[in-house]
């Protein structure tokens, strides 16, 4: 571990009612670092801030301040100011008395206040604008007000909530420029929420990605991009394809029909993988001769910089592409795509794993439901045990009642020819589903499994 941590964040969690937000939290932030917490919205990144801030008190774990723990000190005692996503400026107050305010709570002589908020105007490209009411100011302006006020205290540590949210997007990108060019400037360690992948890119020396109250991948921009440790982080940072393929041997894949050379080493033979593939990564040409693997282009729409395609395979897969050139509808292509560009990660599992109860010889309790099953020799009712399913074993249904159980998509991954979804089940617990049917994020659903696609084994074999 580095020597020069300021913040070091140990077995965190925290629940509100039944719902676990937070879930064995281990993370540590070096002076000086700009390091982004990102993930989708309800995944834990804002308590977490609020957490070091002490606005909220953890369940389980310790903050470390300087190997100080800080878990029970509140907020007022700790060396750290936050910037919010509402910039809380008081209205009463011009540009001036607002930096000002809190130095003049604890008391620094007036000479010194006037040398701090003059510093800080100025570093924030406000000079001119002190006598201002900060409700004649921009969205930007005060935001960058809500900025100086925070830093003018001098804290160790800078808590930034979404602070950009607000703004138009030209504003957006303009003051993203700016606080990287003030945390340079200034030196001090932040700690920045966002749910915006292209602003935790710009911004970060090291990104957090959370889901579900989990820390999925700690690393740099580039890492992050280019190495994502599963299909959630290879999803939601960027566009992607994610596939499945097959690792043949060390440096030669198979994926959509096809077997391509690539980097990775170290999957072993003929094992299941995920195969991440960026539409920048995707070489497009009219000429056939020469191609991996030929296509027929579905859509083309011109996005500015680049044109946007989506390409159906030779073998019935659907591909995004992003090309400096345009190919139109229905033309055939040829495709190809190098091997360091090529992304193999080990999947996070092959098959629904569920622990349960035999109810008696044809009936088994998962999920917190029964579910008929083959009869079952020598498991008498009353024996633990696990139960596998295969992802497209599992019939989802539009009505919960319909099913033997119920719950809710959570997340929906597209994997070229078919959709691959977790659901969350009424009794807590995560199904992964593969189909071709369209569901939405939030659709409520009914759960079947046929009996002869419920796998038992004894728990102790």
């Amino acid at each position: 571990m580095p020597k020069d941590i300021i913040i070091d964040i140990k077995h965190l969690s925290k629940s509100f009612g039944d719902k676990k937000v937070l879930e064995d939290i281990n993370l540590y932030v070096r002076k000086g670092e700009f390091i982004t917490l990102l993930g989708p919205s309800g995944c834990g990144k804002t308590t977490l801030l609020r957490q070091i801030a002490g606005f909220i008190a953890p369940d389980e774990g310790q903050i470390l301040l300087e190997g100080k723990d800080i878990s029970s000190i509140p907020p007022y005692k700790r060396p750290l100011n936050t910037v919010f996503q509402r910039y809380a400026l008081f209205p009463h107050l011009d540009v001036y008395d607002n930096i000002a305010f809190g130095l003049k709570l604890k008391g620094v002589p007036q000479d010194e206040i006037d040398t701090r908020v003059k510093k800080m105007l100025k570093m924030v490209s406000m000079s001119d604008y002190e006598d201002r009411s900060v409700d004649s100011l921009s969205g930007g302006q005060q935001q960058r007000v809500a900025i100086a006020r925070a830093l003018v205290n001098m804290p160790k540590v800078l808590l930034l909530d979404e602070p950009l949210a607000a703004l138009d997007l030209k504003m957006r990108k303009d003051m993203q420029i700016e606080l990287k060019e003030l945390h340079q400037k200034m030196g001090i360690t932040f700690i920045y929420v966002t749910h915006d992948q292209e602003e935790a890119l710009t911004l970060s020396d090291t990104i957090v990605v959370l889901n579900e109250g989990r820390i999925q991948q700690i690393g740099t921009p580039t890492d992050i991009y280019n190495e994502p440790c599963n299909s959630f982080v290879a999803d939601f940072i960027g566009e992607s394809t994610i596939l499945n393929g097959t690792m043949i041997r060390d440096r030669r894949v198979e994926f959509m029909g096809h077997e391509f050379d690539c980097v990775d080493e170290g999957f072993g033979e003929n094992n299941p993988v995920d195969v991440v593939i960026r539409p920048e990564d995707v070489y497009i040409m009219s000429r056939l001769d020469g191609a991996q693997f030929t296509g027929t282009v579905k859509s083309c729409i011109f996005k500015g910089v680049h044109y946007e395609m989506y390409v159906d395979t030779d073998k019935g897969y659907e591909l995004m592409v992003q090309d400096y050139n345009g190919f139109e509808p229905g033309s055939t292509v040829g495709l190809l795509i190098k091997p360091s560009d090529i992304q193999v990660m080990r999947k996070e599992r092959l098959c629904n794993t569920l622990e349960g109860e035999m109810v008696d010889e044809t009936h088994v309790s998962i999920l917190d439901a029964e579910f008929e099953c083959l009869p079952q020799e020598g498991l008498e009712a009353g024996t633990k045990v696990t139960v596998e399913v295969g992802f497209d074993k599992v019939d989802l249904l539009d009505h919960q009642e319909e099913g033997a159980t119920g719950g809710e998509v959570s997340f929906l991954l597209y994997k070229g020819n078919h959709y691959h979804l977790t659901v969350l089940t009424d009794s807590g617990e995560h199904l992964w589903v593969d189909t071709d049917d369209i569901w939405d994020k939030g659709d409520l659903v009914g759960i079947n499994i046929l009996p002869a696609d419920l796998k038992i084994t004894r728990k102790d074999d």
